[in-house]
């Protein structure tokens, strides 16, 4: 079946709770495949099978969110936020009027009716709002929801005569919410600004001159003008000038790099010193910036596996409390004949502390925020799911070429043999080699300097991991390893020198070879050491490539397990013989560079890709995206990981327990309302502040 991907925003959601309930309730509509919404960015992301069936799935969605959030306001097809400043001043004077009469009643002494009309009239004030959602949600089936519970807990207090504390629930409950809202926006700011690289204009070059206009309506081939100090606004190859950029936005490097003519530069840049003229190579929908901004502000919606346990426990713990509450209330009355009040006063303790709005806010939050701090570094997360994930790896798979070396080959030596000059095996490699993107071919390309022409090609056939075959004016030339040569019974010279081989030949003639070079990484056994350090027990490397340079690399990294002369579904099946030797319940990486690795990235559990900064390919196959070529950044994605789910599991441990404490305490008759209170609202500023710091990285 045909599916389709929408979006929505929800205004007027403002319990953590009730969007985990109406996630559920709109993934239970039979039209819907796939639904996810985001509390913290208000997204809602849903697929759904039949397109012909939208417009009765949205009529649908809106009555599940009504249902549990009467007030919300779906917003879609461009429709923009209503302006509600004027209200929001009103409720603001209205609020600041109520806390002053209460205020006045705590603080002075009154007759008890002139004092209870004081608190009457604050009460009315403060929970106005309050009282006007529960009865919305009520006529729509919702009743155990933070509004009605605050308001029979209210009541209750008020029923046994204690004024102070009733206000005080719906006072401090609405001081709370501020303080939450404020800094759950504070911290989505935080995360946004790390990713503020959208460029807000492109000078483009006009018959009257340069105009400014949107990067979204700039086309392929467009030159453009940055100047001094302008975000470089799309993907583009630099045609004159020179000057520094700044990275950082993109891959967390501080270093201004240098860029001249000839050189490429991607959106989100920022242009130091010099002007540049550049032609657009990728419109603004197919940039690097704008698959970054997509990645960034979606990783949100793929929930790690403690998010989706937390949501699914708060489903029960509301109720469960509710029904303690009421047990609480009845029974020992009746079984100890004691004072009905006091075990109902007790009673309405359990209903103010049954909201579980702190953890269902703090554990995603804290996600939210390891995926930002990690933005900061130049490491993309697709997910919390694959944040979380990071914790429990025990084994690390590095590709080879362009992972844990430069990638960038280069010929060190040409052998003749039979007869034949070295610019003769140059030559008809360079022939040969004329069509393939592979690393190797474009080092020969390269050294042999000159241009080919490719017409005197007459067929070409690529086999991959081997080799290619090409004919020239009706002769067959071969350029590849010695496996290809052995395939195609050609006597070859056995080459004791460290580097990839290329063997030739020419119409079944052995021509020679030409030996090609990478060098190491500078921070690859830095790497390496680092994540034995931090207790990754399996660290093994995959490759293509000979048996020798693999040994030697690996000798040189510290890498116990190599294993060589793979082809890419070779590859696979060696990930899959490693993977089948890892620890209970751990994790395995894979690391490569994304564009030739995609099977193997996708079949680990997390799939790194190295280099990913202009590869279309890496962002796409990856579930982590390392926007620099350092290896290192991996122990820093882990170590992240680690922090943000030991935050995570600080809220968790923080929020449970302090609510379990004041439970028996309240239960016992030691805790009065205020500790509820504070199990409640304060417990959740507690939660998000700390959710905050997963933000701030120190590596």
């Amino acid at each position: 079946m045909d599916t389709k991907y929408r979006e929505f925003i929800l205004e007027g959601i403002d319990c953590a709770n009730c969007a985990a309930k109406i996630e559920n309730k709109i993934k239970n509509i039979p039209e819907i495949k796939y639904a996810s919404l985001d509390f913290l960015s208000k997204k809602l992301k849903f697929e759904i099978y039949n397109e012909d069936k939208i417009d009765e799935v949205i009529k649908n969605i809106k009555l599940a969110i009504n249902s549990i959030e009467p007030d919300a306001e779906i917003i879609y097809d461009g429709k923009k936020k209503k302006d509600k400043n004027k209200s929001e001043k009103i409720e603001l004077i209205l609020f600041w009027i109520g806390t002053a009469v209460y205020a006045v009643a705590a603080a002075f002494k009154f007759s008890f009716y002139t004092e209870l009309i004081l608190y009457l009239i604050s009460y009315i004030i403060i929970s106005k709002n309050v009282f006007l959602k529960a009865a919305k949600n009520i006529s729509h089936g919702q009743i155990f929801d933070e509004n009605f519970l605050m308001c029979i807990a209210s009541i209750g207090a008020f029923s046994v005569k204690q004024f102070p504390e009733a206000v005080a629930v719906m006072l401090f409950n609405r001081v709370g919410d501020y303080f939450q809202d404020r800094a759950v926006d504070k911290s989505k700011r935080s995360i946004s600004s790390l990713m503020e690289i959208k460029p807000d204009f492109a000078n483009v070059k006009m018959d009257s001159g340069f105009e400014k206009i949107d990067p979204e309506n700039v086309n392929i081939g467009d030159v453009i003008l940055i100047k001094p100090g302008e975000k470089i606004p799309l993907d583009a190859e630099v045609i004159d000038g020179s000057s520094m950029v700044d990275t950082s936005a993109l891959t967390g490097e501080s270093l201004p790099r240098e860029i001249n003519c000839g050189d490429m530069v991607l959106g989100g840049y920022i242009n130091k010193n010099g002007v540049l003229v550049a032609k657009v190579t990728k419109n603004f929908k197919e940039s690097t910036v704008a698959k970054i901004l997509d990645l960034v502000e979606n990783a949100s919606s793929r929930k790690a596996p403690t998010e989706k346990f937390i949501t699914k426990f708060a489903r029960y713990y509301t109720p469960v409390v509710v029904a303690l509450a009421a047990v609480l209330a009845i029974f020992p009355p009746l079984i100890f004949d004691d004072d009905f009040s006091k075990w109902f006063y007790r009673a309405l303790i359990f209903l103010v502390i049954s909201c579980p709005c702190a953890i269902v806010i703090s554990v995603p939050l804290g996600f939210f925020g390891g995926i930002g701090g990690a933005s900061k570094n130049g490491i993309l997360v697709k997910g919390g799911n694959y944040l979380e994930a990071l914790n429990d790896i025990d084994t690390i798979v590095f590709d080879k070429t362009g992972t844990l070396t430069e990638g960038t080959f280069k010929v060190t030596d040409v052998k003749p043999f039979n007869g034949f000059k070295k610019e003769d095996v140059l030559k008809y490699a360079a022939l040969a080699e004329a069509f393939s993107n592979h690393p190797i071919a474009l080092s020969i390309l390269k050294f042999y300097g000159e241009n080919v022409d490719k017409d005197l090609v007459e067929k070409y056939m690529e086999v991959s991991g081997k080799g290619v075959t090409a004919y020239i004016d009706g002769k067959e030339i071969l350029a590849g390893n010695s496996n290809f040569m052995i395939e195609k019974k050609i006597s070859y010279d056995e080459s004791d020198n460290i580097g990839t081989v290329v063997h030739v030949a020419f119409n079944r003639i052995y021509m020679g070879y030409i030996l090609i070079s990478d060098e190491i990484k500078k921070d690859s056994k830095d790497a390496i050491n680092k994540l034995k350090d931090m207790g990754i027990k399996n660290i093994a490397m995959l490759t293509g490539d000979n048996e020798k340079i693999g040994k030697l690399v690996a000798s040189k990294l510290g890498i116990d397990k190599v294993y060589t002369e793979l082809l890419p579904d070779e590859k696979v099946e060696r990930l899959e013989y490693i993977d089948g030797r890892k620890g209970n319940n751990k994790k395995m990486a894979f690391v490569g560079d994304g564009i030739n690795d995609a099977p193997v990235l996708a079949r680990a559990d997390v799939g790194i890709a190295m280099g990913g900064i202009g590869s279309d390919a890496a962002i796409e196959a990856a579930d982590v995206v390392i926007m620099t070529d350092e290896p290192s950044k991996i122990a820093v994605a882990i170590k992240i990981a680690r922090r943000t789910k030991s935050i995570v599991t600080q809220n968790i441990v923080f929020s449970l327990g302090v609510k379990f404490i004041i439970l028996i305490l309240g239960a016992v008759g030691i805790a009065n309302m205020w500790g509820a209170v504070f199990s409640d609202v304060g417990v959740a500023i507690i939660a998000v502040l700390n959710s905050m710091r997963a933000l701030k990285v120190k590596l």
